[in-house]
């Protein structure tokens, strides 16, 4: 996977991800970026759920929370406050998403 290309200050959720693998595991998607052994150097701590909610990271959510907030990302009570900003931020970077 290529999550290193998504640009900082941007989200993308676990079901784009999935279904840019031609998948509906979801969840699977989820635990395999969960494992990530290099959480700053491929950002997976820029995925987040489908319902705006930031979900775990394997630093911690608090950790989760502090570097998606120092990226520009708005969070309150673990949610992010407009989701459809970041996520808008995506559809401009379409030929990077083609590159998973």
């Amino acid at each position: 996977m290529k999550l290193q290309k998504y640009p900082c200050g941007s989200v993308r959720t676990y079901k784009e991800i999935a279904k840019l693998l031609n998948s509906h595991a979801y969840r699977a998607v989820g635990t395999a970026i969960g494992k990530n052994p290099f959480p700053i150097l491929i950002p997976c701590h820029r995925v987040i759920r489908s319902d705006g909610k930031i979900g775990d990271f394997r630093g911690g959510t608090p950790m989760k929370v502090e570097i998606l907030k120092n990226e520009g990302i708005k969070i309150q009570d673990l949610k992010l406050l407009d989701p459809k900003k970041s996520l808008q931020k995506n559809k401009k970077n379409k030929k990077d998403r083609k590159s998973i």
